[in-house]
């Protein structure tokens, strides 16, 4: 009768030392706590597997002083490439790299120089997972919500909750429990210790439920074995290893805790309860069930889901921990499961594969693209075989072809994809620019393969990658062909085009030749030979620019549906000669400017264009499409496109400069070198103004006769709304000035401007100015303005670094009126998630004036000047944004995930050369 009086007293003294606690013993806890937790910035500079590129802030905490171990969650350290660094509590910063990251469950380990740490005193957080039980007191500390340190309390109040469920094609735990607890973690808590008030660790802050305030902890386990198997090894070694291997077993077969209520319902008989009852521990509640098997894994065709788990070996098992300890203990071998399957009892021998054989380890990047062999953890997800060749990121090439993120790729050219391999080697064979048929299935349609046939840089301001549209062939030969189409179809000159005839079914590649700055068109070119025996049935179109079209002419809208069919309507002109007023985009990319345009009564639409023609099918005019953005409010914009007229004399003058042109500068086209035209422009942004308000600001009546007299139809003058930055007209005109006349002759339109800049390349011994008689703030001024002269090459040269897209200041951001001082600077147009860039908030729309104090006006000074940065270095940047905040940031140079490198266009080859500046140097075995 002792024994049970000394258990009750036993017990008594338990629940006395337990509330107890004071706010004391946490205070000592946590002061021994802090010191040693982390916060973790990480960025995948590729997407892999269940994750995509990007940088986050989250926690973990040491658990190896001496050896420099930290403990975080998986989906931290990241199943693929990862970049992270350490800043412990006194704000000192290490780098930290992945020592191991488990497959299944949400742990992982980084590593550390121990020595790197000068000022801070800290232990390692002990890891206790006996101590784990419900209606314990617990704190979690961490980096909750993007704060340093934050403790929240919480208390356990369940160690039996499923694991977490977070997404249909992303990372999910399984084949394991987790703990409860309502202490509300958010975005950034990932990797906290959930420590007690002794300070030990007693499990890992993994997942939470915003709506219920819940927060999921993993158990710590598996995480003790991991780290003592890590331990050995080091210690085995004598130094630090790269990487440790935990043996970690599978039979590729998810299962689920039931209880008996359950057990019962899917068959299980009564004698087996009975002995799973007597066998199992004290307050055993159910069984383990199967879920779901993953096709032609161990467990294919041998398990099926409601089996219900007996035994393996001989040993009764029916909790997570156990059934993973046995498997682990026996990868490469045969186990013997004893299953119940709608009460009748049967036994399988099945083989355990070694799970790290199944997580791949290496990827192939291709035009963007990553792929890599299907991992466990989204052959679970999608019910798809492990290994198959599997689209982590569609980059350029495939998203061109419409193969989404997810695809699991399976024939290309006509040959049978099973393995990385098998794709590497028909990549191998094929030539730069072959299209071949690529054969695809996606999870979400997976009775379905998909067919398409593949095949940048998104250079000014670029809103999108991919474009259509419809253009008029302007120009066919024996060896040359040409099409106008607009500029929201053609954006930049790096475009990969393909273009499609009505009048032959064919499809064949063309290269951007010319790009009007100012003007919404575009000139692409084609081979006609790659026609074959459609080049006799293709032509061009004859032209008619002159005359004009005016209000109430009749014409013929025409153009091409998605499906190549031809539609017409007739139309009649309702304005022949509208001022273009776009606005400029929350991201500056090329706009029309100084253009007038022609509106119809009738159309087809917003997104249907063509050309306009006269009953003989002579063309009269593109009818183009236009971007803009509209505004809604403060803070928010769509874009938006519409359709207009642009008359054809502006092509046809262009085309006749190219088709008779014989000086410089020449470009190769289909072989044979072609005259480029120049196109002279006063680079200054104009809008009209209606002569009777131009009174109302003070014009004399003289001119307001003279010029009414010059254009009874606009009756308008031109305004200055703003001059390029950068433009020979800069600090000239200014922004309100009324242009009258040039040379004397009155000006009341975009066009006459136009022709006094032709007359400047007529006329021998041109200075390239202008004589201009301008109305200034109730004065006449006459000035002398000069003029600019730009080609139609578009933007021919970038620069990548550091994940960022770097050029010189495109037309578009000069149009803004602005330039940083000092020289000006190199514009960021682009940046890449997962990028240094990305990481250290270098973003884009702003000028990189300085690096490490030197300055950078322009882009050959940068590429000089970031040639000399190495691997690792930290780099001084000085930028000024758009609306001319001046900035100093630092961020950290990584070459081996983000080389510098540079893509310029040469005239004389036609081509598009990438030049790497600085790479690191690699070896290969």
């Amino acid at each position: 009768m002792e024994s049970p009086a000394k258990e009750e007293a036993g017990g008594e003294l338990a629940m006395e030392i337990e509330s107890s606690v004071t706010a004391e013993d946490w205070r000592r806890a946590l002061s021994r706590v802090v010191p040693s937790v982390v916060v973790l910035r990480t960025t995948a500079p590729r997407a892999f597997d269940t994750e995509v590129a990007g940088a986050s802030y989250a926690t973990g905490f040491v658990v190896d002083k001496a050896r420099g171990i930290i403990l975080t969650n998986r989906h931290v350290t990241k199943p693929g490439p990862v970049v992270a660094e350490a800043m412990f509590v006194n704000r000192e910063e290490i780098p930290v790299y992945p020592l191991y990251r488990d497959p299944v469950h949400d742990f992982g380990f980084f590593r550390y120089d121990p020595g790197a740490i000068k000022f801070l005193k800290y232990d390692e957080i002990p890891l206790a997972p006996e101590a784990a039980s419900v209606g314990l007191e617990i704190r979690v500390v961490g980096n909750d919500s993007g704060e340093k340190v934050s403790i929240l309390a919480g208390t356990l109040a369940r160690l039996d909750r499923e694991a977490p469920y977070y997404k249909k094609d992303g990372y999910n735990d399984f084949n394991t429990f987790y703990m409860q607890a309502a202490s509300g973690t958010k975005g950034g808590s990932s990797g906290s210790p959930v420590v007690d008030c002794q300070g030990r660790a007693v499990a890992l802050n993994a997942g939470s439920k915003s709506s219920s305030a819940s927060a999921f902890f993993l158990p710590l386990e598996r995480v003790v074995r991991a780290l003592n198997l890590i331990r050995d090894s080091w210690d085995a070694f004598g130094t630090k290893p790269e990487s440790v291997y935990i043996p970690r077993g599978t039979l590729q077969a998810t299962f689920q805790h039931k209880g008996f209520e359950e057990t019962r319902r899917l068959g299980l008989r009564n004698e087996t309860e009975q002995m799973v009852r007597a066998v199992s521990p004290a307050g055993e509640t159910g069984m383990l069930v199967v879920d779901s098997v993953v096709p032609e894994g161990p467990a294919h065709k041998h398990l099926e889901p409601g089996d219900v788990l007996v035994r393996i070996n001989e040993e009764v098992v029916t909790q997570f921990l156990r059934l993973e300890t046995l498997l682990d203990d026996s990868v490469g071998r045969e186990i013997d499961l004893q299953i119940e399957r709608g009460g009748v009892p049967f036994t399988v021998k099945l083989q355990v594969e070694d799970l790290h054989s199944i997580t791949p380890n290496h990827f192939m990047e291709v035009s963007g693209a990553v792929i890599h062999p299907l991992s466990y953890q989204q052959a679970r997800n999608f019910r798809f075989k492990c290994g198959l060749v599997y689209v982590a990121e569609a980059g350029y090439m495939l998203s061109r072809a419409s193969v989404p993120r997810h695809a699991i790729i399976k024939k290309l050219a006509g040959e049978d994809i099973a393995h990385l391999d098998d794709l590497i080697a028909v990549l191998s064979k094929l030539s730069r620019g072959s299209r071949v048929p690529l054969e695809y299935v996606k999870y979400t349609d997976r009775h379905r393969n998909k067919v398409h046939v593949p095949p940048v840089c998104m250079l000014d301001g670029v809103h999108s990658q991919h474009f259509f549209g419809t253009g008029v062939i302007i120009h066919h030969s024996d060896n040359l062909g040409l099409v106008a189409v607009d500029r929201n179809t053609v954006a930049v000159s790096i475009s990969d085009i393909m273009l499609s005839f009505a009048a032959y079914p064919i499809e064949i590649p063309g290269e951007v030749v010319f790009l009007h700055p100012v003007h919404n068109f575009a000139l692409v070119a084609y081979d006609p030979s790659a026609l074959g025996v459609g080049a006799s049935v293709v032509r061009a179109a004859k032209l008619l620019p002159d005359p004009a079209l005016r209000r109430g002419d009749s014409v013929y809208l025409v153009g091409l549906s998605r499906s190549l069919q031809a539609t017409s309507r007739k139309s009649i002109i309702t304005n022949p000669c509208t001022a273009v007023n776009i606005g400029s985009a929350d991201c500056p990319r090329y706009r029309a400017i100084n253009m007038e345009v022609i509106e119809l009564d009738t159309d087809f639409g917003s997104t249907f264009s063509g050309i306009l023609t006269d009953e003989q099918g002579r063309v009269q005019a593109l009818w183009a499409s236009f971007s803009t953005q509209l505004k809604y409010g403060c803070s928010s914009s769509e874009d938006h496109q519409f359709v207009r007229g642009i008359p054809i004399y502006a092509i046809s003058q262009v085309l006749e400069k190219i088709i008779s042109g014989t000086q410089a500068p020449f470009r190769l086209i289909n072989g044979i070198k072609r005259s480029m035209p120049f196109v002279r422009l006063l680079e200054v942004e104009l809008y009209p103004t209606l002569l009777s308000k131009a009174r109302s600001y003070g014009l004399s009546d003289n001119w307001v006769q003279a010029l009414a007299k010059k254009d009874p139809v606009r009756r308008q003058v031109l305004r200055v709304k703003g001059c390029l930055a950068g433009s020979k007209a800069e600090n000239l005109l200014e922004q309100g000035d009324m242009i009258l006349a040039i040379n004397k002759e009155p000006i009341t339109c975009f066009l006459d401007i136009e022709k006094a800049c032709q007359e400047l390349d007529q006329s021998m011994g041109s200075d390239g100015v202008l004589s201009m008689t301008i109305f200034r703030q109730g004065k006449e001024i006459d000035l002398v303005v000069g003029t600019d002269v730009r080609d139609g090459n578009g933007t021919t040269r970038m620069v990548n670094w550091c994940g960022c897209i770097i050029q010189d200041p495109h037309s578009a951001v000069r149009a803004l009126g602005f330039l940083p001082e000092e020289g000006h600077g190199v514009y960021v147009a682009r940046w890449c998630h997962g990028s240094p860039v990305h990481r250290y908030g270098l973003y884009a729309l702003q000028w990189i004036i300085e690096i490490n104090g030197q300055p950078t006006p322009d882009l050959e000074t940068f590429i000089q000047v970031v040639k000399g940065l190495e691997d690792g270095e930290f780099v001084r940047v000085r930028t000024v944004h758009l609306n001319g905040k001046p900035r100093v940031l630092t961020l950290k140079q990584n070459l081996h995930y983000w080389p510098t490198w540079e893509l310029s266009f040469e005239p004389e080859t036609a081509t598009w050369r990438r030049r790497t500046i600085k790479a690191l140097q690699t070896t290969t075995v």
